[in-house]
């Protein structure tokens, strides 16, 4: 997946992470196409993460890997 295909919010303690993919592939011999692929898909996972965490997230996204950091708050 590419990093703009990836969505992130967190609101009301429910952290929710949505992505969409979409890919088309022919293969062809000559002129002619033999195959021709079309893949779509949506993907959302939520996850309530409580009211003790801190709204300021950071993300990363390296390597196909999305890596998020939500530190709770300090007292």
């Amino acid at each position: 997946m590419k990093k703009d295909d990836i969505s992130v919010t967190l609101e009301n303690g429910v952290l929710t992470i949505s992505a969409e993919m979409k890919s088309e592939q022919d293969e062809k011999e000559g002129e002619r196409v033999v195959r021709q692929e079309r893949r779509y898909g949506k993907y959302v996972r939520s996850l309530r993460l409580g009211t003790q965490i801190d709204e300021r997230k950071s993300a990363q996204y390296k390597d196909g890997v999305l890596q998020l950091t939500l530190p709770k708050p300090r007292k």
